[in-house]
């Protein structure tokens, strides 16, 4: 179990006895020789952290660097100093922050989070959705109202500026925090923490439950201890050696933000945060195609200058991707020039710049999924019959898919593995999807997904449980490329 240790300024700053916690200075938590060869800590700062290059800021970047695990990480330290940030944060929490604050006659609020918790449990909700945002021991939170409430700012308490009168209901909040059950409480089985982020209620989530599953048991067979999180659960990547997204990926979305911050905190991390910008976008993956050469359909990139040349360049009928279309979807074909119009307008009335390719018709797209470089499996994703995607959505919100047949790898033709891989080179050495169209005597790359489907029983099912036991196996040879388990 790592040794727990709450680091303030000075004795007199922090008088509250905590079972199972060390009380130490900054000065001797920075200096003495002790703490410097500790090799298994959780590091509690409640030093004055909001200045760059201050006692406090110090404490959490030494803890990192001796593979403590600081509270607040010096990620979280600089991003309490970020106002985009703060209102990014604001605007999602919105619901939350109107439910609290809604009641209130003023038009300005302060709010103090301890340990993700306030004197009146009213606001427990709130307080725990800005902890998980930004995991910090104590905070101060800054409402003002307008035409809707909005978080104004957000700032760490250091100990010494709690007031007397809070003080006991802080160490409650702390006894609370330190005995909950965390996943660095390891049996001597599991050598690493993995954190599996899953939302079992997505739809057209890249795993089903049975996957997930079949991931944790081989995490286990690889020395790795799984837990599921959840999008509430932000604050406690740190706690974690590794980090495997399993839900749908975007930019401007809970899983960028899940990526980075475990990017930030040292994990071993899939999708990793560069990962998921490269292949979210069609109009990058566009560009890296043709600077590297990769065989492709005619692909034009299109922007209201020369939006009127698509159908002269690519013939139609062709296909419009937005930039951030995924699994069909933001995905449509134009057979006309009036159909060609009016998808371009729709698409550049959200984003500057489109993807236009040749259509291409095949019954079935290759899906190879790679993994550090390496094949994992293959599907043959057919098209929906009388349609000519995998994919069919409805006015109803109905949708229809086509088969998938899983292959061996030793079936797959050797050149379009090769492609596969050569496609996946100069975007990263993390977990993806290419999609591949046997065209004749051609194989031509459609597009790069990071996190791909893997369904239990379908993508898995020419090469089974290896596929796992292949994911796995990255995860804990990363951790120990790296070092002692972040515990």
């Amino acid at each position: 179990m790592p040794r727990r240790l709450l680091v303030a300024e000075n004795t007199r700053a922090w008088t509250l006895a905590l079972p199972g916690v060390d009380v130490v200075t900054a000065r001797d938590y920075l200096t003495a020789p002790e703490f410097a060869r500790l090799r298994n800590a959780r590091v509690f700062n409640v030093c004055r952290t909001n200045s760059y290059q201050t006692v406090g800021y110090y404490v959490s970047l030494l803890a990192a660097a001796r593979g403590h695990r600081p509270l607040p990480s010096v990620t979280t330290i600089q991003d309490l100093r970020s106002a985009p940030l703060i209102r990014i944060a604001s605007d999602e929490l919105q619901a939350d922050i109107q439910r609290a604050l809604g009641p209130l006659k003023g038009d300005t609020f302060t709010l103090s989070i301890y340990f993700g918790r306030n004197l009146a449990r009213r606001y427990d909700r709130l307080c725990h959705a800005l902890f998980a945002h930004f995991p910090a021991p104590f905070l101060r939170a800054e409402f003002a109202r307008t035409d809707r409430w909005r978080l104004e700012s957000l700032r760490p308490i250091a100990a010494g500026d709690i007031p007397d009168g809070h003080r006991e209901f802080v160490a409650d909040s702390a006894r609370r925090f330190f005995a909950r059950p965390t996943s660095a409480r390891r049996s001597d089985h599991y050598r690493y923490d993995l954190a599996i982020l899953f939302d079992p209620d997505e739809i057209d989530a890249p795993s089903d439950e049975r996957a997930i599953r079949k991931v944790c048991r081989a995490a286990e067979r690889h020395g790795l201890r799984p837990t599921l999180i959840g999008r509430e659960d932000y604050g406690r990547v740190a706690e974690f050696d590794a980090l495997f997204i399993r839900e749908t990926t975007a930019v401007n979305h809970h899983t960028y933000r899940f990526a980075r911050r475990a990017e930030a905190e040292g994990l071993v991390v899939i999708d990793d945060p560069t990962s998921i910008i490269r292949c979210t976008n069609k109009v990058y993956l566009a560009e890296v195609f043709a600077r590297h050469g990769i065989p492709c359909p005619p692909t034009l990139v299109v922007h209201r200058d020369n939006a009127a040349s698509v159908a002269a360049e690519l013939g139609l009928p062709c296909v419009l991707k937005a930039p951030d279309s995924s699994f069909s979807r933001g995905v449509v074909r134009a057979d006309t020039e009036a159909e060609l119009e009016r998808h371009l307008a729709a698409i550049l009335a959200e984003s500057e710049l489109a993807v236009a390719q040749r259509f291409m018709p095949t019954e079935y797209d290759w899906r190879i999924a790679l993994l550090a470089g390496r094949p994992l499996f293959a599907c043959r994703y057919h098209m929906v019959r009388g349609h000519w995607q995998i994919q069919r959505s409805y006015a109803s919100n109905a949708r229809r898919y086509g088969r998938v047949d899983a292959v061996a790898l030793d079936d797959v033709p050797p050149r379009v593995l090769a492609l596969a891989r050569r496609a996946c080179r100069p975007i990263g050495d993390g977990l993806y999807g290419v999609d591949i169209k046997q065209v004749g005597s051609r194989a031509l790359v459609i597009e790069i997904n990071d996190n791909p489907n893997l369904e239990a029983g379908v993508e898995d099912r020419a090469e089974g449980d290896a596929v796992y036991d292949a994911i796995a196996r990255v995860f804990a040879e990363r951790l120990d490329r790296r070092g002692q388990p972040r515990r």
